[in-house]
């Protein structure tokens, strides 16, 4: 087996481990059968996870939750970033995101653009979706997701605590929709993607309209 480590990447074993829990499920991913996919020993992996499994799985986490650019790896607090990040990644090397232009399109479009991207996401990773029930990743893409929501839910009228409140119920709605989805997809009569999008966003439109004091 090859002991040339030198493309071997987070993205790259996140995305391997990805692969393997799509076919396998979760509790098919083993850090040798992770080795054997990517063609190194198994201890290379711990050379970029040096706590094993349950690291991998919050990096896993973190970035089937990420709302970065595709090419991103987040990191959580104290991780060290992969050197291969660059300018069109959207972080530097430290892993912080860095600043954008304001983005001044309507409160609900541009949270309905996220929540339209998120729910991409997860689907395209749908079988990590478990990983995010015990693992709430706490990195800089997941702070810029939360104060995205909070200027539009801001915005849109609400105050205090609502915000918050508001910005959970969102998330909660992207996430059980495609949980919803997921579970159903294999069964007699249950919607083509097509509509399985459609009812997505009809109820998302319900939800933002009845998050804002002024109707939407």
């Amino acid at each position: 087996m090859s002991r040339n480590y030198a493309g071997l990447s987070r993205e790259r074993i996140i995305l391997e481990a990805l692969h393997i829990i799509a076919g396998r499920g979760l509790g098919g991913l083993s850090m040798r059968r992770l080795g054997d996919a990517l063609e190194v020993e198994a201890m290379a992996i711990y050379h970029h996870f040096p706590l094993g499994k349950e690291q991998l799985f919050n990096a896993i986490a973190a970035y089937v939750a990420s709302p970065a650019p595709s090419g991103t790896v987040p990191t959580e607090p104290g991780e060290e970033a992969d050197e291969e990040a660059d300018e069109e990644s959207g972080e530097g090397t430290d892993g912080r995101v860095r600043e954008e232009a304001e983005d001044t399109r309507p409160w609900d479009v541009r949270l309905t653009d996220w929540a339209r991207a998120y729910r991409a996401r997860l689907l395209e990773f749908s079988g990590a979706l478990s990983l995010l029930v015990h693992r709430a990743p706490h990195t800089p893409s997941a702070e810029a997701t939360r104060a995205l929501m909070h200027r539009a839910l801001s915005e849109a009228g609400l105050s205090g605590d609502d915000v918050e409140r508001a910005a959970d119920a969102v998330h909660s709605y992207c996430v059980g929709a495609v949980v919803h989805q997921v579970r159903h997809q294999d069964e007699e009569g249950a919607p083509g993607a097509a509509e399985a999008e459609a009812r997505f966003d009809f109820g998302l439109r319900a939800l933002l309209r009845g998050l804002s004091p002024h109707g939407g």
